[in-house]
């Protein structure tokens, strides 16, 4: 799942980046709100954490951008404002939560847990496609109604895949979606390495993933016999 993270405090920054990597989140960082809007321009993501006080584009601002454009995003606003008047400011803005600095990391976690449970049209909870069944919260995933060991990565790739099916998914969508440097991925073999192992462990099922030549791969189940 891919995060946006503005934050123009640079060991902030860092820190939060590295914390929600190690909790399974591919996670973009950038210093500014400008830097932020063309991100979010680019790449589809399902939660965003961004700084009130930014440089050239305000936290609010960027929220206020979003919402006329129709974007509902999911967003977590940081900020060192605790004064109601400024938690309804933000709120108004458009922001769907609201966390005051210095804060706990596992709360800002927590928060974040929630707003991915929230109704929206971003996609949350498990999601199935024809036996198979996965869990980005828990990170499991069960084939046929058993347990399916997935590396992070191969889960990723994955959720892209049951999301748009039977579309075709193109090689650089998945590197986006999985892969904080899609470059790394788009330009060398690692997509195919791990396409490769994840047909070996989808053998047996209904399952398979054609790849379609020039286009990218697909996700598709065979009839029942």
């Amino acid at each position: 799942m891919r995060v946006l993270v503005a934050e123009d405090d640079p060991a902030l920054r860092d820190v939060i980046a590295r914390g929600l990597e190690e909790a399974d989140y591919v996670v973009d960082a950038v210093s500014d709100g400008e830097e932020a809007l063309a991100y979010l321009e680019v790449y589809e993501y399902a939660l965003a954490v961004l700084d009130w006080r930014m440089p050239k584009m305000t936290g609010v601002e960027l929220i206020g951008e979003l919402r006329r454009r129709g974007n509902p995003l999911p967003v977590l606003l940081l900020t060192a404002r605790d004064l109601p008047a400024d938690r309804i400011e933000g709120l108004d803005a458009g922001a769907d939560d609201y966390l005051v600095k210095p804060f706990d990391f596992g709360e800002l976690l927590a928060r974040l847990r929630a707003l991915r449970r929230r109704p929206s049209p971003v996609r949350t909870g498990p999601i199935s496609f024809d036996g198979l069944t996965i869990d980005p919260l828990s990170g499991e995933a069960e084939l046929d109604g058993e347990p399916l060991r997935l590396t992070r990565t191969e889960r990723r790739v994955l959720e892209v895949m049951i999301d748009r099916s039977p579309a075709v998914v193109t090689r650089s969508l998945i590197a986006t979606q999985a892969w904080r440097e899609e470059a790394d991925a788009v330009g060398s073999n690692t997509i195919e390495v791990h396409i490769a192992h994840l047909r070996s462990k989808l053998a047996g099922s209904r399952l398979r993933i054609e790849t379609v030549r020039g286009a990218g791969y697909r996700l598709v189940a065979e009839p029942p016999r």
